[in-house]
This record gives structure tokens, C-alpha cells and sequence, in this order.
């Protein structure tokens, strides 16, 4: 109750900015873009050269569960959105002490969701195909960052913390409600199967010949987008309200407990399941990405200990950049350029020479940004 009572104190309002970046929100966004932009690959080829048990392990941990339960590589998504909400009671704060009302941030907000809806149409969507028929309107991850940052801008903006807690948990019921009480024409409801479930058959429905063509939901799921930012934004409160820094280490490693606890709970009645973004799924996930910045609090921001998370400082600092660059251009072409040569004599070897030589082309564009304070922002 003390803490819920600290963060009811905080309320989004015009104030001053300090200007002073939490550095380890900065390094743990980079850590996520680490394994989008290459680490995965250079990894999973590890068990080519090997063959061991270690890394057999890793690699299927580098590949996301077929359906039900949860692997290490089925963080990668829920972090990105749940950062994402992590920001927003810094930045809403900052624009507010230049604004005079809180509809000033409102053309913001739109032109964010809109650059990250159109960006995510062209990683994912076959916007770059020019083929109107081919175009899926609602397939990305940026776009469900789009989705539950204006789920979470309205909630922040315009109702209280204690508010927050209720519609961040009425929006996880109701998606739960609708998976389990509306029936599917013909099969009936509470289905939780790839092909046979509510939320795909809404995508269905809605997107007609515009849905992705996979198991991955979006419609319904935004209500769970939205959570997912909230549950970042409950963070966000974590760090930005008065105290000192173990007190917020400690409070983020209860939060992250038990939100593990709440969704291995409801596992058994709403299973934990990323392609279709369960309520279950949301708790899960949002306490592994809170005990992850309680550790990256502690030890960059408490400790100061923060050589080793200066690449992924860089790599965050433009982690939209990161994204979308690595999924529009074939970074390893670049790399067959100096490394080509070395397929014929280092055998199993070159898998993982070659992804390596792939990150670092875009890592060193990243690096040259972030020197020059090149910080491209939506």
C-alpha cells in the first residue's frame, strides 16, 4: 500500500525536467535490439561449431515457443512495448513543462503512432511491394507499440494511478472475457487453439485479405498491447517517483514476483500464449521485463558499473533506427564483402563470422550516431 500510495502522489503535470537519462532503460532497450539485430544468429551458430548440450539449449531458447509456454526469445517483443511505456511518464512529463495543456501532446502522440504504424507496414505489412492486394495493414511489432502507446497515453493523461491499476487489469478481462464466453460461429467459445480461437477469428473478420496470413493476433490483442505498456509505465512511476535507489530495485523485484506469480496462476484458466498476447501471457512477461530492469537499475545506475552496457547504451539510443534498418537491408551482404573470402577454409566457423561481421556494420553506424549525438527519435 505504500508504494501504491507514492505513485498516486505522482501524477502526470507540468514540471521541469532534470535532463538526466536513467541510463539503464537506455542499456536494457539496447540489450532487447541486441538479439533483434543479429544476436540470435550469431548465437544459435554457436551449436553448428559445437554440437554440445549448452548449446543446443541456447538455440531453442532463441526460438520462439511453437505455441503454448514461454522461451527466453519470446521476451524480445513484450520488452520493446513494455519500454515503450517505461518512457512515457518521463517524456509526457518533459513535454508538459513546455506546454500549456495536456492536448499540446496530442499531435505528438498521433504523429508518433502514425511513423510507427507506417514503418511497421514496411518491415512486416509488403508496403515496399507497392501491391495494394499483397499490403498487410496490422502485422508488425511497431505497430502494437503503436496500439498500447495510445492505450497508455490516454490512461496517463487522463485518469489517476489508482484508476491506471483498474483499467490496465479491465483491459486483460475483458480480452479474457471475449476468449471465453464469445463463441466462434459454428465452434463455440473459449478455444485456445492456432487455428481455432477468438481473437484470430477477429483478425479474420476485420482484416479480411489484409490479415498477416499467421497465427499472430492484433485486433483483440491491442487491449493487451495496452497492458503491456501500462505494466511499463507502472515501472516508469517506479523509477521516476521519490526514494532511493535499492528502494526502487526492490520495489521493481517484487512487481516483476509477482507478476510472474498472477500469470503462472492463470496459466491453467487463460494459457500463456505470445502468438494471441494472453492476460496471462502479459503478467508473465511484464514481471520478467521488471525484474530485467531491477537488475540493469542495480547494477548500471546504482552500482555505476557501466562499461560493459556502453554498446547496448549505443544500440538503444536508436533502437528504432536499429530495428528497422536491420529488417529493411541485408547487413550481411556487407559483411560476405570482408568476410567472403574465408568461407572455404573456416567450415562451420563462418555462420557465426559472418553474423558477427553483419552486427558490427550496423553497430558501427549506430556508434558513429550516437558520437555525433545523432539521436533519431518517433
Amino acid at each position: 500500500m505504500r508504494t501504491l500510495e507514492s505513485l498516486e502522489k505522482f501524477r502526470i503535470g507540468p514540471e521541469a525536467s532534470s535532463g538526466k537519462r536513467i541510463l539503464s532503460v537506455d542499456a536494457l532497450r539496447g540489450f532487447d535490439m541486441f538479439w533483434i539485430m543479429g544476436g540470435e544468429v550469431i548465437f544459435k551458430s554457436l551449436d553448428k561449431i559445437f554440437h554440445s548440450p549448452a548449446t543446443s539449449f541456447i538455440n531453442i531458447q532463441l526460438d520462439h515457443v511453437d505455441w503454448l509456454g514461454f522461451r527466453f526469445y519470446d521476451i524480445i517483443m513484450p520488452l520493446f512495448v513494455w519500454l515503450a511505456g517505461v518512457s512515457i511518464p518521463f517524456s509526457f512529463a518533459r513535454r508538459l513543462g513546455t506546454s500549456r495543456s495536456k492536448a499540446d501532446l496530442w499531435p505528438h502522440i498521433i504523429k508518433r503512432i502514425i511513423i510507427l504504424w507506417i514503418l511497421g507496414m514496411a518491415v512486416q505489412g509488403n508496403l515496399l511491394g507497392y501491391d495494394f492486394s499483397g499490403i498487410k495493414f496490422y502485422s508488425n511489432t511497431l505497430q502494437s507499440i503503436a496500439a498500447g502507446y495510445l492505450i497508455a497515453s490516454v490512461f496517463v493523461l487522463y485518469i489517476g494511478v489508482r484508476a491506471q491499476l483498474l483499467a490496465t487489469l479491465g483491459l486483460m478481462l475483458v480480452y479474457w472475457f471475449v476468449m471465453a464466453l464469445i463463441p466462434i460461429p459454428g465452434l463455440g467459445a473459449g478455444l485456445y487453439n492456432p487455428h481455432e480461437n477468438m481473437a484470430l477469428y477477429i483478425d479474420k473478420l476485420v482484416l479480411g485479405n489484409f490479415q498477416d496470413g499467421t497465427t499472430y493476433t492484433w485486433i483483440l490483442s491491442s487491449l493487451n498491447f495496452g497492458a503491456t505498456a501500462m505494466l511499463g509505465v507502472f515501472a516508469g512511476y517506479v523509477l521516476k517517483a521519490e526514494g532511493s535507489g535499492m528502494r526502487k530495485v526492490w520495489q521493481l523485484t517484487v512487481m516483476g514476483i509477482g507478476l510472474i506469480v498472477l500469470g503462472r496462476l492463470w496459466h491453467p484458466f487463460h494459457p500463456i500464449i505470445k502468438h494471441i498476447w494472453t492476460g496471462s501471457f502479459v503478467l508473465f512477461a511484464g514481471g520478467i521485463c521488471s525484474l530485467s530492469l531491477a537488475l540493469f537499475y542495480l547494477v548500471v545506475d546504482e552500482m555505476k558499473l557501466q562499461g560493459w552496457a556502453r554498446a547496448f547504451v549505443i544500440i538503444g539510443s536508436n533502437s528504432i533506427v536499429a530495428y528497422t534498418a536491420w529488417h529493411l537491408f541485408d547487413f550481411g551482404l556487407v559483411a560476405e564483402v570482408f568476410t567472403g573470402g574465408l568461407q572455404a577454409v573456416t567450415g562451420n566457423w563462418y555462420d557465426l563470422i559472418r553474423s558477427v561481421g553483419a552486427f558490427l556494420v550496423i553497430f558501427l553506424i549506430l556508434r558513429y550516431m550516437y558520437r555525433n549525438k545523432i539521436f533519431i527519435k518517433v
